[in-house]
């Protein structure tokens, strides 16, 4: 099939793109990466009256670092951050999690601020903004808004952002040096989008969890923060943490469905089973400074 008729603009820079979706009165759509919007305008699944073109805006692309965080501008390519040493060294986790997004070729179109603003719900990077603690930053003709990634989804591929925002950048706090990361997916096929998993890291000084970030991704119509694991596991030493205990805390804040990929009880009981394994590696004597 054909994309219905549209119009397009291409700005130039943030300002330019922010008025083309002001003056669109909520009938625009931002191309940035295109991998699910071109198919969804095939199918004619979506049918907005303006494309709205950000791939020219030069201040939408790289990343930075100050006081203590890290921005990653949203037309940052996912193949550029598996290539950044700064971000493999400051956000490794992220890196991990990119690294299962789609395919090579698709990841060398697809943005991070694309899959951000999306939020299908079974993809790494919304839930590893949540489990990191960052903030989407959101830009319109009224101003700029900075939502924390664990207030932005609203449901499924429903997000906190009005009709005329536009997502220029994903700001990560810091974790300190020597943190353990935590990834793991279940999938049909490599590049596929998960059945379930989950992403997260862990702090520790003195042998103790002093900071921990943890979330699921398709276990629920949103990423899902497991907030009650993270409170079971700090200030718990390294040798009194029981992984399983742990996992069935966790598991009982997402809320798994029905799918024809896989049942409710099927996410539940494997996602217990990955989350207390990866917790257990995370935790291994010795591999804490």
């Amino acid at each position: 099939m054909k994309p219905a008729p549209f119009d397009y603009v291409a700005p130039t820079t943030i300002d330019g793109a922010c008025s083309a979706l002001a003056e669109a009165g909520g009938g625009a759509t931002v191309l940035a990466g295109g991998q699910t919007l071109m198919p969804l305008l095939n199918l004619r699944m979506s049918q907005p009256f303006i494309i709205v073109d950000i791939n020219k805006i030069a201040e939408l692309k790289g990343t930075a670092r100050a006081d203590g965080r890290t921005r990653i501008g949203a037309m940052t390519r996912q193949c550029e951050v598996i290539e950044s040493e700064a971000l493999v060294r400051d956000l490794p986790v992220l890196v991990q999690a990119v690294r299962h997004v789609g395919h090579h070729q698709t990841r060398n179109r697809g943005t991070v601020g694309g899959s951000i603003a999306l939020g299908e719900p079974a993809a790494e990077l919304p839930a590893t903004a949540v489990a990191l603690g960052a903030t989407i930053e959101a830009r319109s003709t009224r101003g700029r808004r900075d939502i924390p990634a664990g207030e932005f989804y609203l449901g499924p591929y429903v997000n906190a952002l009005e009709a005329d925002e536009l997502v220029t950048g994903i700001t990560f706090p810091d974790w300190p040096k020597g943190h353990r990361t935590l990834f793991r997916e279940v999938a049909q096929r490599p590049g596929d989008f998960a059945l379930l998993g989950m992403v997260g890291a862990l702090s520790v000084e003195g042998r103790k969890i002093v900071r921990a970030g943890l979330a699921w991704f398709g276990m629920g119509p949103t990423p899902i923060r497991a907030k009650a694991a993270e409170q079971m596991l700090l200030g718990q030493p390294l040798d009194a943490i029981d992984p399983q205990a742990v996992a069935e805390r966790a598991i009982a804040d997402t809320a798994p469905f029905d799918d024809h990929h896989a049942s409710a009880e099927y996410r539940r009981t494997v996602g217990m089973r990955i989350f207390a394994r990866t917790l257990r590696e995370a935790l291994k004597v010795g591999e804490f400074a």
